[in-house]
């Protein structure tokens, strides 16, 4: 960083200043420890005495500070640019802002990451991908998981709010790492805007397992005043793809899941960190008030017969944010609940039971 001039003691003395501002700051966001040392309080080389989860979460914590004090670096050089002395100030408060958030979010992501360590385990995750585990034909499968089923042609309509989302299972695979995989469209419309179009690549696996093998996101925005207002793509962020880069994939939905079940859905560090854990696999309205909040209870009693599975879902890079899915035999996933704000997304439309699909009721 220059530090102008006016001779060498006044320059030294100026350096030191802005030094000591920067690891002032850096205790303040926790991104350095108290002690002044480069490494996490009590990491203490965790990966040496096998627990890899937790020196890697470790490691994570290292990469996201770095990345705070990058992004506040990229933050200050478009401040220097702006003319205006209020709006430069302006700019430069909502920098240090966004620092001192950033901060704090490296540490909320820590300590989530711990805290999943001790339901995930402390193990290497390094999942087996081998094609000879893997079900190829999608017209006639040997073991279909009925809680997420594959069919080529299944189409889903969800809605919430001013949400409107749509999963189709393309005539499309795609090989990775050797296994052919499944190509399922999602895309998500708000008010009337596409927002979301993202490709997911599931493979089947002969157990039974449904595996997440990667996804192809493409975030979009619009913006008032662009004429024509047309949605522009602004971000890939989320996509991953097994092998690429050190990523890996997980299971999405298991054969036999199992209350308590804790398995990751995807692996692309500080990228795409989802995790699963199932709530219940008997589910049905009136089993349980926790639950069963903000469920429509018509949807529920009419696709669950004491074998609805619930889920808790969230990522490892959004501390504190959960939701609860529930998936119906022959139908899949039918319904999204957020517990802490009771918005939902639910199933409106489907192809995958003619029966049961004209029946759902409105939201």
């Amino acid at each position: 960083m220059a530090r102008g001039t006016g001779g060498e003691e006044a320059g030294r003395g100026r350096g030191f200043a802005w030094l000591a501002g920067v690891l002032s700051m850096a205790f303040v966001i926790g991104l350095v420890p108290a002690d002044g040392s480069a490494k996490v309080q009590g990491q203490d080389d965790p990966d040496n005495r096998g627990r890899f989860c937790s020196a890697t979460a470790a490691a994570l914590f290292d990469a996201c500070g770095d990345e705070v004090e990058a992004d506040h670096a990229t933050a200050r050089a478009i401040c220097i640019n702006i003319s205006d002395g209020d709006e430069r100030e302006d700019c430069r408060a909502d920098a240090m802002e966004s620092r001192r958030e950033g901060g704090e979010l490296c540490r909320e992501q820590l300590a989530g990451r711990r805290e999943a360590c001790a339901l995930l385990g402390e193990d290497r995750y390094d999942p087996e991908f081998e094609p000879a585990s893997f079900d190829d034909d999608f017209e006639n499968p040997m073991n279909p998981n009925p809680y997420f089923p594959l069919g080529i042609g299944n189409q889903w309509e969800y809605r919430g709010g001013t949400e409107f989302n749509t999963v189709e299972v393309l005539d499309r695979t795609k090989l990775i790492e050797g296994v052919t995989c499944i190509v399922v469209r999602d895309q998500v419309m708000k008010d009337g805007h596409l927002v979301e179009d993202t490709d997911d690549w599931f493979a089947p696996a002969k157990s039974g397992d449904v595996f997440y093998c990667g996804e192809e996101v493409k975030d979009y925005e619009t913006f008032p005043g662009d004429d024509p207002l047309l949605p522009e793509l602004v971000s890939i962020a989320g996509s991953f793809k097994w092998g690429r880069d050190g990523d890996k994939g997980g299971i999405i939905f298991p054969a036999s899941p199992m209350p308590g079940q804790v398995y990751r859905e995807e692996a692309s560090l500080g990228n795409a960190e989802d995790v699963t854990e199932i709530l219940s696999t008997t589910y049905a309205f009136g089993n349980d008030p926790e639950l069963d909040q903000f469920v429509p209870q018509a949807l529920a009693d009419l696709l669950c017969d004491d074998d609805c599975v619930v889920t808790r879902n969230f990522s490892l890079l959004e501390p504190g944010v959960f939701a609860r899915k529930y998936y119906a035999r022959g139908i899949g996933f039918f319904l999204e609940v957020d517990p802490d704000t009771g918005e939902i997304l639910q199933l409106v439309d489907c192809n995958v039971d003619l029966l049961l699909c004209g029946m759902l009721p409105d939201p």
